[in-house]
């Protein structure tokens, strides 16, 4: 038995008539009602139901399309998965969505609710639901040709697992593993903690079990000591414990997770001894619940602990046509593969990108075509006392570099020019130039071309212009930020994805739902 499509009626009943003039703000509940069936027409509605395998057997299942709705709906209002069960029968506005009035019952569970996400997560398809939102827009005509002028940004997001520092990272780890056999063994966290040598972790603070004067400059070592002889205690302890696997391979993670702190963290002195290891590792686990939250920057100035989120907006039609998360740590650079990725799954390629210094290393920029035309501000060329890289003129013809003086070398992008020694000796200008006994030398960017273009272009009115327009793409973050709010919902960049694909999918309806009248009936 597999979900039916699902028909709710078009037109409004008089009841639905009442309760949308009573709505005077969060007017989507309204354009859902009036065009819920062109959202989930029947050929995207066939393509959902591909989630379900035909079952002989079992309770009728709910429309993927009514799941999906709720889906939105739960993002549009920042509630909990319970919270959405409770308005299916406690709010009127969910009813009038979801074609459920005055129901007693709800018309799906919880767990329905968290299946269909995992399933739409699995096959790729909350992709679908942006994909969606852009063809109704261009059915209508307010998304124009597939060569879009777009802009791309990011914006921090904090994530959702605790944040720890070593101790009790490890401690954390250790609790977890702990627990696990204390649950299937059906005894307390206390009883089997000190059975399996490690007390330490059976009360609600490391910190306080470990009871040590911080302020003395042994209290570090000898907390480290303490730590590691309770997760060797525990390792030796599970080895003897008959239980079942499954349960042997979750305990198992977890001291995983404390032996990967232990790597990143740790290091031995000269002697043998454990000690914390100066700097921190090249991507340094921060949290035992989500093993891919990392430190990072957004600035200089901000910090950020979890991911940073990327949104890709097209100029012209203000509509999020692609979107992305990576760790914090990781370049904003990197997320351009999959964004590439959404873009070819909608056809779509690029006339213009608006970007910041931060994508200029992306594969977008590096391996563009030649009609892609790419603004952003320049890197800046440091003054000084000498002639900067700009008096410096480059001829991309004969790959010849002249300097102030007269001379030329060539050059190669990605290179460095060297002038010779005797030459920049005798020149008059030397003074101005370098004080380097070997002579001036000027290093070429692999994309200098590039570079000199955007310089070029920022110092007229009509490229500062330009550049003034990716400030679009930071108006959409606000609004996806609004949504999906500061800290994530989910653990894991996966599911942070589907979570950042429904809150663009609710910025383009609430878009969709400022075209004039005509235009959305052509959709």
């Amino acid at each position: 038995m597999r979900p039916p499509l699902w028909h709710p009626p078009v037109d409004l009943s008089t009841a639905e008539h009442a309760i949308i003039k009573r709505i005077r703000r969060a007017k989507l509940f309204v354009f859902l009602r009036q065009h819920r069936h062109t959202l989930f027409a029947d050929p995207f509605q066939q393509e959902l139901l591909t989630l379900y395998k035909d079952q002989p057997q079992g309770h009728p299942p709910v429309p993927p399309a009514q799941l999906a709705l709720a889906t939105l709906l739960q993002a549009y209002t920042q509630v909990s998965d319970d919270e959405v069960i409770e308005a299916t029968t406690m709010d009127r506005r969910w009813q009038l969505v979801l074609d459920c009035l005055d129901c007693d019952t709800p018309p799906f569970s919880k767990g329905t609710l968290v299946v269909f996400r995992q399933r739409l997560i699995a096959q790729q398809l909350d992709r679908r639901l942006l994909e969606r939102t852009v063809e109704i827009a261009a059915a209508s005509g307010a998304f124009g040709p597939r060569q879009l002028r777009a802009a791309l940004d990011s914006s921090p997001l904090w994530g959702a697992g605790r944040v720890e520092d070593t101790y009790n990272l490890l401690g954390h780890a250790l609790r977890k593993a702990v627990g696990v056999i204390a649950r299937q063994q059906g005894r307390g966290l206390r009883a089997v903690a000190e059975e399996a040598g490690a007390s330490l972790v059976a009360g609600p603070s490391l910190k306080a079990a470990l009871d040590l004067d911080w302020d003395d400059a042994t209290a570090q070592q000898h907390a480290l000591t303490m730590i590691l002889d309770a997760l060797s205690a525990v390792e030796h302890w599970l080895d003897a414990q008959p239980v079942p696997e499954e349960t042997t391979s979750r305990a198992v993670a977890s001291l995983a997770v404390a032996q990967q702190v232990c790597a990143q963290d740790l290091t031995t002195t000269p002697d043998g001894t454990p000690t914390m290891r100066q700097g921190v590792a090249a991507d340094r686990r921060i949290s035992v619940e989500d093993a891919e939250m990392r430190h990072g920057r957004k600035s200089r100035s901000l910090l950020v602990d979890g991911y940073k989120r990327h949104v890709l907006r097209d100029l012209d039609s203000r509509l999020i046509v692609a979107v992305g998360v990576t760790p914090a740590n990781v370049p904003e650079a990197s997320v351009t593969e999959a964004i590439e990725t959404d873009l070819a799954a909608q056809q779509c390629t690029l006339r213009e990108l608006h970007i910041d210094r931060a994508y200029l290393a992306s594969t977008l920029v590096q391996q563009r075509p030649d009609d892609l035309a790419v603004f952003c501000k320049a890197w800046p060329v440091r003054p000084g006392p000498y002639f900067p890289k700009s008096a410096f003129q480059l001829d991309w013809e004969r790959h010849e570099l002249r300097c102030p003086g007269g001379e030329t070398m060539p050059f190669e992008p990605g290179g460095v020019v060297q002038f010779p020694a005797a030459t920049c000796a005798h020149c008059a200008l030397r003074d101005r130039c370098t004080t380097s006994a070997s002579g001036r030398s000027v290093s070429i960017h692999p994309d200098e071309a590039l570079l000199q273009e955007l310089r070029e272009r920022q110092q007229t009115p009509q490229g500062r212009a330009q550049l003034r327009e990716r400030v679009a793409v930071e108006h959409a973050l606000a609004h996806v930020g609004h949504w999906q709010g500061r800290r994530a919902r989910y653990r894991g960049v996966r599911k942070n994805v589907f979570d950042l694909r429904r809150c663009a999918v609710v910025h383009n309806l609430h878009v969709l739902m400022r075209l004039p009248p005509t235009e959305r009936q052509a959709a």
